[in-house]
This record gives structure tokens, sequence and C-alpha cells, in this order.
């Protein structure tokens, strides 16, 4: 599933394509047929995320909120628009460009009202500028649960993956199976600010990469990383592979039906 950086990047290409103009919407696939038909010849006015949520508003004050979820892809291009190849639930075009639209969880129109209640239940994100970690301290600083699974949950902290969690609980030398509660105020504000970083380094080079300068392939004389993810990283999916930092075995397990990774000395405090 995307995490947050990829979600903000494509806000910043609707706003780039769309906002200002005059947007045609349709639905090839015929799934969101009456939504398009609402939105349709109207002008993009908005385009946010919050989280792992895009939200793109209309000059009625009507909202289209997106969650890609697992298997939903965007495909961006100039028009003429070719016509629509597989399942596109929806395309928006206009004089400039067009957006197709597949597989997404989520694809719904929400009037202010709604849209203010997906806000409310959404964590801060540390890619936007209203974000408050305090707010989700006072959740995790309560919590028997375990930092690990507190940063996946949208409640607590929205846009964080399961790459991010793995590579700042690394960073920071914070073991994830540690409960909420034991953590620092300092701790926190730590692993906060290197998401804050980290996710936005994310949307400038649109990969993850969280390995600091001197642990680079080339300060360190080793072969790049080679993965679908790009980036380089510390320990997410290097298990079973020797620490960059400490050549103790990384580790990984699944914890709330996604898979953990962690190098239990680096992390041992």
């Amino acid at each position: 599933m995307p995490e947050g950086h990829t979600i903000h990047r494509l806000a910043g290409e609707h706003r780039k394509a769309f906002v200002g103009t005059v947007v045609h919407a349709e639905s090839p696939q015929g799934r969101f047929a009456a939504g398009a038909l609402q939105i349709d010849g109207r002008v993009l006015t908005e385009a946010d995320a919050h989280g792992k949520h895009l939200l793109l508003g209309f000059d009625d004050e009507r909202w289209l909120h997106v969650h890609l979820g697992i298997y939903g892809k965007y495909a961006f291009g100039s028009v003429p628009a070719p016509p629509p190849i597989g399942m596109v639930r929806l395309r928006l075009r206009n004089t400039q460009k067009y957006a197709d639209l597949r597989g997404p969880n989520t694809c719904e129109l929400l009037d202010p009202s709604e849209k203010k209640t997906l806000h409310a239940r959404l964590g801060p994100d540390p890619l936007r500028a209203d974000a408050d970690p305090e707010v989700a301290w006072r959740r995790i600083s309560r919590s028997r649960t375990s930092i690990g699974v507190l940063l996946m949950d949208q409640t607590v902290v929205a846009g964080v993956g399961n790459i991010y969690r793995a590579e700042a609980l690394f960073r920071q030398g914070v073991d994830p199976s540690r409960p909420g509660r034991e953590l620092t105020h300092e701790r926190w504000t730590a692993i906060w600010a290197d998401l804050v970083f980290l996710m936005a380094e994310g949307v400038r080079v649109g990969h993850i990469d969280t390995v600091r300068p001197e642990h680079t392939p080339e300060a360190m004389g080793r072969p790049p990383r080679v993965d679908g993810h790009g980036g380089e990283v510390y320990v997410y999916r290097r298990s079973n592979l020797p620490c960059f930092l400490c050549g103790t075995e990384v580790r990984t397990e699944v914890l709330s039906g996604r898979n953990l990774f962690w190098c239990p000395t680096c992390q041992g405090t």
C-alpha cells in the first residue's frame, strides 16, 4: 500500500495539472458513473492529502475522496487521452492533461462535514503544516500497545506505512516492541522529527531513502540495494542479512498482520 509521501505527491500532481481549471470527469468502468456526473464540468479548486487519503476539492464545495488501498494506481498523461485501457474507475481531464484512476479502495464524494469527519478520525500527518505531534503523543503515552503497532495506526499517526515505521524506529534506536507508555517524550519528539524529514524527502525524490550519508553504498563500499521499492534502507526487507552498523542479523516477525523488521542490537534500548 502506498505510504503518505506518495499521496502527497499525487496531490501535487493534481494541483499542477488541474487546479484552477474546468475538469471533465467520466467513469469508463461505470462504478463511479453517478459521482463522475456530479463533478463533470466543475472547477477543481484544491488538492489536498491527509495520510493515505487524497482529497480533491471542487467549486461546489464537494470533495473527491480517494484511498488507493493495495491495488489502486494513478496514471497521468497529456491530451488527447487515449481510449481507456483496463478498469478505469475515474478519468479526469482538462484541455492539457488527463489522469486515470484504477483499482482504488475508496472513490467517493464527500460534503464539507463528511470531509471534516474524515480529518477528525485521522492522526496528525508528518507532511501537513497543521500537524500537531502532541495529539499523537497523548495517545502513545497512555498506551500499553507497542510503538511498532501504534505507528501503523492511522488514527494515531497518519501516512506512516511499513517502511517508514521500520526505518524511523531503527534510526532512533527504539525497540518496536516497546509499549507506547514506556517511550519518553524526548524520544517521541525525535521519532516525529525523523518522520517529518524522511517523508518530506520521499515527496521530493519520489522514493524512500532512509540511510544517512555515512551509510550509503558509496560511503561504505557496499553494493547498492536492489529492490522494487527502490531507495536505500537499514532494515526493511533485510531479514537475515547483517545490520550495516553492527553486523547483527536483521530480524523479522509478523506484527498485526504486517512484517516488522528490526536490529535487536541497535534497537535494544
